[in-house]
């Protein structure tokens, strides 16, 4: 990266607004779960059944969101979701039962999706000639944010009082509304350029919808690691507990060396997958359309947020060690798929003409 801070101006105040968003963001990942279960005292199921139901249904309202945002202004609609969700948050802390905690999180996980549609436009209209250089960029200060949350989440977990879960609570809101706040620096970005054609265009883009299935299938290996390691680790390896393997039957030090081993290609291919993410998905989207088809996008993660926890457990745990050749065999096929879904995309691309001022070359006399 060659600079710690992007350009100033709309860039940098983009940048602010996702610093104290995915902060507060880190602060409900890392310990969202217990105050539900502890402060709200619902149980384990109720959460994870909360939390599906949110899933599923948010998987559309990126589209529609992200459509909205290309035809009405991004910079508004995409204040709107952060605003919807700093409600959202202020209405955990108000649920005191299993339905009001669900419709709390689904508006919650419904504007979330919506906002990372709706902040494409922005991205792409701010980040200069290379928009996904810039998309990268969001992605290292949400992992900074995400940390810092995480620590302050930390303090919540070790006082363990009610107090302490509903400060976490009201501190995710009001990062939120925080974040909404510093778009207002923001220049206004207008609609984009009426086009003719069907209007949900990128639901008619075959090779794009491809991309978008196999990015859901390689994303399911972000569960790889926070949900099927560890559970592995806890019942069928000898590696010490404070690290993560994938091995069984092994020496404890065999174990604890392939586990290092596994963690760095594991993360290289992580980074390579969530950068190939950040390109296809921003190149091969129509100007005019951009938070309509980043919307899309968005369908494969959210259905390998909903699907690949479950996925992973029933593969690598209930099966055991044949199912981690099969998740394996099968992020290694999607890997291979994708240079050929990609060419298939890039063949369907309309041809872009040259500006007219360059599309003949003119002669010293000034006639074209």
């Amino acid at each position: 990266m060659p600079h710690l801070l992007p350009d100033a101006g709309p860039q940098r105040v983009l940048a602010a607004s996702n610093f104290v968003y995915t902060v507060g963001s880190g602060l409900f990942l890392t310990a969202g779960v217990l105050y539900f279960t502890q402060a709200v005292h619902l149980q384990a199921s109720q959460v994870g059944l909360g939390l599906g139901i949110a899933g599923f249904l948010s998987l559309a309202v990126g589209i529609a969101v992200g459509h909205l945002a290309d035809r009405r202004g991004a910079r508004g609609v995409y204040a709107t979701t952060l605003v919807v969700q700093a409600l959202a948050t202020a209405g955990f802390a108000l649920a005191d039962s299993f339905w009001p905690f669900v419709l709390a999180v689904c508006a919650a996980t419904g504007a979330k999706a919506a906002g990372l549609a709706a902040r494409s436009p922005l991205i792409r209209h701010f980040g200069g000639d290379r928009p996904q250089e810039f998309r990268s960029y969001l992605r290292a200060v949400t992992n900074i944010g995400i940390s810092l949350g995480a620590l302050l989440a930390g303090w919540v977990v070790q006082v363990d009082t009610l107090t302490a879960y509903r400060l976490l609570v009201i501190g995710n809101g009001v990062a939120f509304a925080a974040s909404a706040a510093i778009l207002v620096l923001l220049p206004a970005v207008g609609p984009g350029p009426a086009v003719g054609g069907p209007r949900w265009i990128a639901l008619r883009d075959r090779p794009y919808l491809l991309l978008t299935a196999l990015d859901g299938v390689m994303a399911i290996q972000f569960k790889v690691l926070t949900v099927a390691i560890p559970l592995w680790l806890l019942a069928a390896t000898t590696a010490p507990r404070w690290l993560v393997s994938g091995t069984a039957g092994t020496p404890a030090w065999v174990a604890a060396t392939l586990l290092m081993t596994a963690v760095v290609v594991h993360t290289v291919g992580e980074l390579w997958h969530s950068a190939a993410g950040f390109e296809v998905s921003f190149a091969l989207a129509p100007q005019h359309a951009t938070g309509q088809y980043l919307g899309v996008f968005g369908l494969g993660a959210g259905l390998a947020e909903a699907l690949g926890p479950g996925l992973l457990i029933a593969l690598c745990i209930s099966w055991g060690r044949p199912g981690w050749y099969v998740a394996g065999s099968l992020f290694a096929l999607t890997g291979l798929s994708a240079p050929l879904a990609v060419r298939w995309a890039q063949r369907r691309r309309p041809v872009r003409q040259p500006p007219l001022e360059t599309a003949v070359p003119a002669d010293p006399a000034g006639r074209r």
